[in-house]
């Protein structure tokens, strides 16, 4: 067999996209406060571009030998609207695409499963409805661990001497909500009995959230077992034995449970269900933290005025006059190259920030089209929707409009949601009409809760029956995954709360 070298021509198709063009997409996610420290860089790296109005338009340049950042600025970022969607699309006879692309790097964020659950929470919902917290709730900052314990003290602990070391316990939690403090060291500081102490000890462990003032992981899982009812002998054995789960030996500890497999699985789903760090749930939201609109929808007429936020929109433009005074000085053949660069530059971000603004309001008329019925009656009309029914409709693939709807903001006389609230899943009514959002019947939910009396708890079943009656058919399981999802606690827990409110 005869080896040597040769040389050989192949021709063969791959999808590529220039680095203008990697950049235009990464520009569709970015939300308008972003868009302005991009601006920023971006005004500090090229001297031509300027804020405020356009003088003009920018000269040709009579050179033939343009730089071939130029032509390759050019060519993608007219396309920064249909070109992807081109390129994500067009099959092997189609025209050819732009240069230099990974296609894995057209789906890395497509993010087309996240149209079930994605939501703003209720917090950012209009108050004329009564579908959000008050102006006075929204200024608040949220409530520290400690704040939120301390307010439930006073009703559980009637004895003062208790109710004094229950509030030093207390302090001595940290961040998950753990007591790692020795009781007879703590006994000792405070001159107390030990006695006492368990019994102050015993009112934290009852307080909200199920699970503080654990001392350690299986004291945290059974009062939380506790509290669902569920700590019976299996379960006791089961969260006694941790470390076997630990180390993966499920036989051997289903037979120190004394269960099925049937029963030991639902066990462990049950013991998964629990929060090991039940503190974690506080000193961690960011309610306080303003959001600014991307876009501000108003009624107009009989339709509706969409519009991309003047306050957070930058408004670049070419300084003329600077790139001909430039121009006039450049006398060697690498100036004017470094000059045409930056040229080329600021047109293909005057023309990728024009096009994103288009494509965004494209994206967000199509949104208000298809939900026009929850900004005339609000939440219980929001349809279920998705990001292919959008993609669709404005023709364009589903990554692009999941990036246009990444970060963005709307804002509208019910309040302000980010663009991701409006793609919900569906949920089929019994009376065999047309689905409605998972949304509508979070709302529903809400509803309930808030008009049920305190003496009459409403269970999960009978949440059922009574959505059942209002045309939503849905599991038990169901209801309770979004009661769950919207911050409402079970039975047990709204019992207790409305409880300490009476007290209070």
């Amino acid at each position: 067999m005869n080896f040597g070298p040769r040389l050989d021509l192949r021709q063969s198709q791959s999808l590529v996209m220039t680095p203008q063009l990697q950049q235009a997409i990464k520009l569709l996610a970015l939300s308008n406060l972003e868009i302005e420290a991009f601006v920023s860089e971006a005004l500090e790296a090229n001297p031509l571009l300027e804020l405020g109005e356009a003088e003009g338009a920018v000269p040709e340049l009579p050179d033939s030998d343009l730089s071939a950042d130029r032509e390759a600025a050019d060519a993608p970022v007219d396309a920064v609207e249909t070109g992807v969607d081109r390129l994500l699309e067009t099959g092997p006879n189609d025209a050819e695409p732009p240069l230099d692309v990974e296609f894995s790097a057209l789906h890395g964020d497509a993010d087309t499963g996240l149209v079930a659950d994605l939501r703003l929470g209720a917090e950012q919902r209009s108050e004329a409805n009564g579908e959000g917290f008050s102006i006075e709730e929204r200024g608040q900052g949220p409530l520290t661990l400690t704040e939120h314990l301390l307010n439930q003290i006073g009703a559980v602990a009637a004895d003062e001497d208790i109710a004094f070391i229950a509030r030093y316990l207390i302090g001595l939690l940290d961040d998950t909500g753990y007591l790692t403090a020795d009781l007879r060291h703590v006994a000792g500081e405070l001159d107390a009995p030990l006695a006492m102490v368990e019994a102050a000890l015993a009112a934290v462990q009852s307080l909200d959230p199920t699970g503080v003032g654990a001392r350690n992981l299986a004291e945290c899982l059974a009062l939380q077992a506790r509290e669902a009812d569920r700590y019976d002998p299996c379960m006791a054995s089961l969260i006694d034995n941790l470390d076997l789960i630990a180390k993966g030996n499920l036989k051997q500890l289903r037979r120190i449970c004394n269960v099925d497999d049937e029963d030991f699985a639902d066990m462990l789903a049950e013991l998964r269900g629990y929060d090991p760090k039940p503190g974690l749930r506080f000193g961690k939201e960011t309610a306080g933290a303003p959001v600014v609109p991307d876009i501000l929808v108003q009624a107009a007429g009989g339709g509706w005025d969409i519009a991309i936020n003047p306050a957070t929109l930058p408004r670049l433009c070419v300084n003329r006059s600077y790139y001909l005074e430039l121009r006039g000085s450049c006398e060697d053949k690498s100036s004017r190259a470094w000059l045409n660069e930056k040229l080329a530059d600021a047109n293909w971000l005057l023309r990728a920030l024009d096009q994103r603004q288009k494509t965004i309001l494209k994206v967000a008329r199509e949104i208000v089209k298809q939900q026009e019925g929850f900004f005339r009656h609000g939440v219980s009309a929001l349809k279920p929707l998705t990001l292919r029914e959008v993609a669709e409709a404005i023709e364009m693939h589903e990554s692009t409009v999941s990036r246009v709807t990444a970060n963005k903001y709307l804002n509208c006389a019910r309040g302000t949601f980010e663009l991701k609230y409006f793609f919900t899943s569906g949920v089929a009514s019994s009376d065999g009409g047309g689905a409605v959002s998972a949304e509508a019947v979070k709302a529903q939910i809400r509803a309930l809760v808030d008009a049920e009396d305190p003496s009459a708890i409403l269970s999960d079943d009978t949440l059922v029956d009574l959505l059942k009656e209002k045309g939503f058919d849905l599991a038990r399981r169901t209801v309770a995954k979004y009661r769950e999802a919207i911050g409402i606690g079970s039975s047990v827990q709204r019992r207790r709360q409305k409880a300490l409110a009476a007290i209070r």
